[in-house]
């Protein structure tokens, strides 16, 4: 085989002209899959920190839900102790009561009843 004969043969193997055009849409279509695909990645970004920035909102606002809840609680147990019950009830008119006297199922009375008697009352 001489030289010139393997350079024929050599440039049949070779592919002739339309090769550059035949890439084109095979590069267009993974431009566009990696465009997309960004895309998809920024709008997924996007969401997941609108969802962030609600989360944070919601727990601030259940942060002071609940101290609120605890302030109210703490004015509810001033309320509810035994000196501030005593005082309220003295405003009102009422006086301790003396032994209690209990009623049976069968209607007898148990323990010695008597009326309560109030501080102008005294003997």
């Amino acid at each position: 085989m001489t030289a010139q004969q393997r350079l024929a043969r050599l440039a049949r193997l070779v592919p002739v002209g339309g090769s550059p055009a035949a890439r084109a849409p095979f590069v267009l279509l993974i431009v566009l899959l990696l465009g997309s695909g960004l895309l998809a990645l920024l709008l997924l970004n996007a969401s997941l920190n609108k969802g962030s920035f609600q989360l944070s909102r919601l727990e601030k606002q259940t942060e002071e839900l609940t101290d609120q809840q605890q302030a109210l609680q703490q004015e509810v147990d001033g309320y509810s102790a035994p000196d501030r019950l005593e005082e309220r009830a003295r405003e009102q008119g009422l006086v301790p009561g003396e032994a209690p006297a209990f009623l049976d199922p069968d209607g007898s009375v148990r323990g010695d009843p008597r009326p309560a008697r109030g501080e102008q009352e005294d003997p």
